[in-house]
């Protein structure tokens, strides 16, 4: 089973995966956690050029293909080797990332994105938790925590783009989609998500 974790910055995704991979784990169930921009050695190349806070000039469309190379990469060497071998892989981002950041908030468009990614779209996950956080409140964890790179530093009004663009893509994908509010504590944020969980693993 492929599971992936979305949601803006600051929604909580890395730490709830370790909570979520923790359970599976205590009920016998082979897990491999993962992340997106990254993964594999090449993969996690192509991560520092896109967060790297000096690549401001980046063009989106240098972006999206940027990120549409490091999930083709992270697929091939990591993701489908572990499916394979029937573990369930809890995926940090996945294509919905790259939808609702470079196809609706950086206005690349949907379509344009979904051609960038052809390689991987017969791949797409059984089911995506996708954390809805108000990006004021997303931000502001982000920054408490203290790193800061070049996506997190974008403005607010493009944060605002970023949860309507991942609104949207929920409703395009219905079927997989799993919509759990994380305007809450992470303990909270765990009982949801496990709560649904349980449902379907």
């Amino acid at each position: 089973m492929f599971i992936t974790f979305e949601g803006g910055e600051g929604s909580g995704k890395t730490s709830l995966i370790k909570e979520v991979s923790k359970w599976l784990v205590e009920n016998g169930k082979p897990t491999l956690t993962t992340r997106e921009p990254g993964g594999s050695f090449i993969a996690e190349q192509i991560r520092k050029v896109l967060l790297d806070n000096n690549n401001l000039d980046m063009s989106p469309k240098t972006e999206a293909l940027l990120f549409a190379a490091s999930r083709v990469q992270h697929l091939e060497e990591i993701i489908l080797p572990a499916l394979k071998e029937n573990k369930i892989v809890l995926c940090d981002r996945y294509i919905d990332s790259s939808l609702a950041y470079q196809g609706y908030a950086r206005g690349l468009g949907l379509e344009a994105i979904i051609m960038a990614n052809n390689f991987v779209l017969e791949y797409m996950p059984n089911y995506t938790i996708y954390i809805d956080v108000d990006p004021e409140i997303g931000l502001s964890r982000a920054h408490q925590r203290g790193a800061s790179n070049r996506l997190d530093n974008e403005a607010l009004t493009f944060h605002k783009r970023v949860r309507e663009g991942y609104l949207k893509v929920s409703e395009m994908y219905k079927e997989r989609f799993i919509i759990i509010d994380g305007n809450c504590d992470m303990k909270t944020l765990i009982e949801r998500t496990l709560t649904k969980l349980k449902e379907i693993v």
